[in-house]
Formats: C-alpha cells, sequence, structure tokens
C-alpha cells in the first residue's frame, strides 16, 4: 500500500503517516502536520521532475497552542526538545526499519507549513548533518531567526502568498537572515493567501528544487 501509518508511544499515541512511492525512493520529505501534509504524497510524487520521494509525517495535536508549542522552540523550550527527539530519532529510525531508507544528506529535506513551517527551520536549522535542505511555506512567527546561525546550513526555499503580507514578511525575514549567513536560499512569493492547496502546488517544485 502506498500510505502506511504507525502509532508511536510518544505522547500517550502519536500517529505517523508516510506515503511510499511505487518506486524505490530516491529522497525523502520529513514533516509535521500528517494528517494534512501525508495526503500530498501521490501529487508529490506525479511531478514529472522530482525522483521518488518518500513523504514521512508526524501527526499534529488539535488544540492550536499545544501545535504550536510542540513545533516551536520560542515557547516552551523542554516540549519542543521532547517532540523534537520523537521527530529526528524515532520517526527516522522507524523509516530505516520499516522502509529500509537512509538516504544522504542531500537527498532528505524537512518541510512544514505555517506552524510547521517554523518547526521545519528549527530542526533544520538543529540537525544540518541530517537535512540538507529546508522547505519553508507561509511560516509563523513564534520562532525568529537566531543570532548565531552556525557554520553549517542547510540550503532552504521558503514561500509566501501576495495575499497573506504577515506570514510572506516572515519569511522574507528569513530569507534575509540565512542568507546573510551564507546559506543557499530561494525565495518565491506567488499569488495566493494562507491554505492549503496553496502549500501543496509549491511542494513539488520544493522538491525539484532539491533534488532534481
Amino acid at each position: 500500500m502506498p500510505v502506511v501509518t504507525e502509532t508511536f508511544e510518544y505522547g500517550g499515541g502519536r500517529q505517523v503517516t508516510a506515503y511510499v512511492p511505487a518506486a524505490t525512493p530516491e529522497a525523502v520529505v520529513f514533516a509535521g502536520d500528517g494528517q494534512l501534509i501525508s495526503q500530498w504524497g501521490e501529487f508529490l510524487n506525479a511531478a514529472d521532475d522530482v525522483p521518488p520521494t518518500l513523504l514521512v509525517a508526524t501527526h499534529r495535536l488539535d488544540d492550536e497552542m499545544e501545535r504550536l508549542h510542540e513545533y516551536s522552540p520560542g515557547f516552551e523550550l523542554e516540549r519542543f526538545a521532547a517532540h523534537e527527539k520523537f521527530f529526528v530519532e524515532d520517526v527516522r529510525s522507524w523509516v530505516y526499519s520499516r522502509f529500509d531508507v537512509a538516504l544522504p544528506v542531500a537527498r532528505t529535506a524537512v518541510f512544514g507549513v505555517s506552524a510547521s513551517a517554523e518547526l521545519a527551520l528549527a530542526i533544520g536549522l538543529r540537525h544540518p548533518d541530517i537535512y540538507g535542505a529546508i522547505f519553508c511555506a507561509s511560516p509563523g512567527g513564534g520562532y525568529q531567526p537566531p543570532g548565531d546561525m552556525g557554520s553549517t546550513l542547510p540550503r532552504a526555499y521558503f514561500v509566501g502568498g501576495t495575499e497573506e503580507e504577515w506570514f510572506l514578511e516572515n519569511a522574507a525575514r528569513w530569507a534575509d537572515a540565512l542568507r546573510d549567513a551564507k546559506a543557499d536560499v530561494v525565495l518565491t512569493e506567488r499569488a495566493g493567501s494562507h491554505g492549503d492547496d496553496f502549500w501543496r502546488r509549491e511542494l513539488p517544485l520544493m522538491a525539484a528544487w532539491a533534488f532534481a
């Protein structure tokens, strides 16, 4: 089956859903907001210029504030760290054991939208030895660029919509900060607003940029 869901012990039972391409995966994208993003695997793999890509997405909490506190280190650092361990260690170990997929940094990305875009930024910056690219769509403002970005940085692709000015400004702020730190950055501004279809259409473009 192309979609596989597993329940982990973390948080009293947290689900992770993976979309498995028909061909052997040549790239892997990890994400939050699994109830939403895992559904985009078929759309992602239908793009002509995207290699077979395993899309692995951890499910989010229903409460928006609780979700944000797991996804952003700007609120409760201990809580973020617990979710970070689950995301970086437990989920990656499952991907290796369940699907026999352990791809190099250059073929591994972390993706998020809105609040989970903050998660993608935080995880990518804290683990550049694992994630070679950050895909960041319409980032929220709870996590701001740190003063010291470090010497090793993932590549980063940002997108924001012309009808979501606040989120577009957040994307531009991050893009500027990463460029100043000498990272490879793309910032795309598109006609659109904060929503699923806007983000879904951008994901194959992000993957083609990173993996083609």
